[in-house]
């Protein structure tokens, strides 16, 4: 896999596909760049496909002197990379955590991005149990023990579970995520290291309003991790905005997209 380096810091990716329109893409938590593979047999032929490995993720890493994670070091390194493969405008796709990574460049460059494909984005309306860990203080230092005693955790998902005080699947979500020291150190990390990656919503849809940039979002009807109720309103603002609720929920909402697309280009051929 083709690689960047900034200082200490590296940023993987793989190509995808051949076509001729250049699409950035930046997956969600816990996945990698190959979970951008189910695109190929939908867009690859109009689109080659620069899919990122997130911090944290796949074979990218973020070294500790640049944590956290700052919009105009990842605005850096984006650049280096476009300069590199001669780019000059690019259409952008996100997925769930990889929604503030594209909102970002949304922000640091707004003139370059042709379209925007955001599915289920974090960044737009975050949620208190997505963003725990970025407190200061003892909540920070609770989920930092939690890395290595994560039973007071679990006990505490089962008690808001029994009184449906959180939804089912955002325990099995819980639950997939941290059942590892390892994946609970992911989790540590990548909460810690993006959570300046913030966003003033209304500057965001001025940009892309001024900018004209045809917005489209995909969202699951039974997702509780990034719900339609929340960032459905992001879509209202937008001139040039659609929106496209999925009868699916949050874990398989990328390859249901991709499955939308495949479909959607072979009607068009007939």
């Amino acid at each position: 896999m083709p690689i960047l380096i900034k200082n200490r810091s590296k940023l993987h990716y793989r190509v995808i596909g051949q076509g001729s329109r250049v699409m950035l893409a930046f997956h969600g938590y816990g996945q990698s760049s190959a979970y951008y593979q189910v695109m190929e047999r939908a867009i690859g032929n109009d689109y080659t496909i620069y899919a990122f490995d997130l911090f944290f993720h796949g074979k990218s890493h973020l070294h500790k002197r640049d944590m956290p994670l700052t919009k105009e070091f990842l605005e850096e390194f984006i650049l280096h990379f476009l300069e590199k493969q001669n780019i000059k405008s690019f259409s952008l796709m996100g997925f769930s955590m990889g929604g503030k990574f594209a909102l970002t460049l949304v922000e640091k460059m707004p003139e370059r991005i042709r379209e925007m494909f955001l599915i289920a984005p974090d960044g737009i309306k975050t949620s208190f149990w997505y963003n725990i860990a970025t407190y200061p203080g003892w909540l920070q230092q609770l989920f930092k023990r939690t890395v290595l005693k994560p039973e007071p955790f679990f006990k505490l998902l089962q008690v808001l579970e029994r009184y449906n005080m959180i939804h089912r699947s955002l325990v099995r979500f819980a639950h997939f995520q941290m059942d590892s020291t390892s994946k609970r150190l992911r989790v540590y990390r990548s909460w810690i290291g993006f959570r300046d990656l913030n966003f003033d919503i209304r500057r965001i849809v001025e940009l892309l309003n001024k900018h004209k940039v045809p917005v489209i979002m995909f969202l699951g009807e039974y997702d509780q991790i990034i719900s339609p109720k929340r960032v459905g309103v992001f879509v209202d603002a937008l001139e040039q905005g659609e929106l496209v609720i999925l009868k699916t929920g949050h874990s398989y909402l990328l390859q249901d997209v991709a499955e939308l697309l495949h479909r959607k280009k072979m009607a068009d051929r007939t």
